[in-house]
């Protein structure tokens, strides 16, 4: 279908970060809000875009299960996190990762690293890990969420809460400067919290979406972590917090 340059410019923006408020792509291509609203009825009535609560998204994308659309969302910069968080971990080194898209591709990432040992409840992270270079993969036991394919629950922690690892590696779908690190799902939070326990090395990845926001369940304060890596400093009432727990943000190369 033919577009316009700046149809063209939506939709890439799109693909990029999943969905978008209709005054953020205004700002963002320098246009008015109502110049984009036309835009958006144009795409909307060919289907190729979706309209929700002054956010727009590809309509491909939203037919996507949820864990594949969150996957999708922000992939640049998860992109960025995960390779930092890769560069910390050593060729033989043990680590355990929560089921989560930043996690996932720090999996992705770990493909180039050997003799790993790799403690997780994704069936994602482990497909990915468990038949290349030599590593030993332990999954988690326990019902599978059919859009993760990850197991949780009391057997999901009680298994993991067996292993002590060098790096105990959480994403986080919130972190706020007076609560923590947060999450929207209890089962999530429960198990993430397990995680950071069996851990000599306490790390959190997350984008900077992420910052300042409240999520629905604590999974623990900063005196929990040791380490924050991301895509980009945090504001300054997060980096002065983080900073008064001590713990390491690593937000650059």
């Amino acid at each position: 279908m033919d577009h316009s340059p700046r149809h063209t410019h939506i939709l890439t923006l799109l693909s990029q970060r999943g969905t978008v408020g209709i005054n953020d792509l205004a700002t963002l291509l320098c246009v008015s809000a109502e110049t984009i609203r036309r835009d958006v009825k144009l795409l909307a009535t060919r289907g190729e875009i979706v309209r929700m609560h002054g956010m727009v998204g590809l309509a491909s994308a939203l037919r996507e299960a949820p864990y594949d659309r969150r996957m999708r969302e922000n992939r640049l910069a998860k992109d960025v996190v995960a390779r930092r968080a890769a560069a910390t971990i050593r060729d033989g080194d043990s680590v355990m990762l929560d089921c989560g898209t930043t996690t996932s591709l720090l999996a992705r990432a770990l493909l180039q690293h050997h003799q790993l040992t790799v403690v997780t409840n994704s069936s994602d992270i482990a497909r990915t890990l468990a038949t290349v270079n030599g590593n030993q993969v332990y999954m988690a036991g326990g019902r599978l969420r059919s859009d993760s394919g990850a197991s949780f629950g009391v057997s999901a922690i009680d298994f993991v809460s067996r292993f002590s690892v060098d790096h105990a590696v959480i994403s986080a779908g919130a972190i706020d400067a007076l609560t923590g690190v947060m999450d929207y799902d209890l089962e999530e939070a429960e198990f993430a919290h397990a995680v950071l326990r069996c851990g000599r090395r306490r790390v959190v990845v997350t984008d900077a979406t992420k910052f300042g926001v409240q999520g629905l369940v604590q999974v623990c304060g900063f005196g929990s972590i040791d380490e924050v890596i991301c895509d980009t400093p945090p504001p300054g009432d997060l980096a002065a917090a983080l900073a008064a727990a001590e713990v390491t943000v690593r937000a650059g190369d």
